[in-house]
């Protein structure tokens, strides 16, 4: 685990995902100290915030292919993510 959060932004979600399961398994675990059991919740914030974010950026790209009567594709439109 790096410490820095610039890091962070340079992760894949796949990566991030990762890392932040990792975390979570040390937090409930309960072996860790307070200081350090602090510091993983902060990161684990970080990555949470991360992955939302990449999440979001990917649903904004995502299209719903849109059909015509005759049940054939006739475009695209953005994907209502609500």
């Amino acid at each position: 685990m790096s410490d820095k959060p610039d890091d962070i932004a340079k992760l894949p979600f796949e990566a991030a995902m990762e890392e932040l399961e990792k975390i979570v398994s040390q937090l409930e675990l309960g072996k860790v100290s307070l200081e350090d059991s602090i510091k993983f919740y902060e990161r684990g914030e970080q990555l949470k915030s991360h992955c939302e974010k990449l999440l979001r950026n990917a649903e904004m790209r995502i299209e719903k292919i849109t059909l015509g009567r005759d049940g054939r594709p006739k475009g695209s439109e953005p994907l209502d993510v609500e």
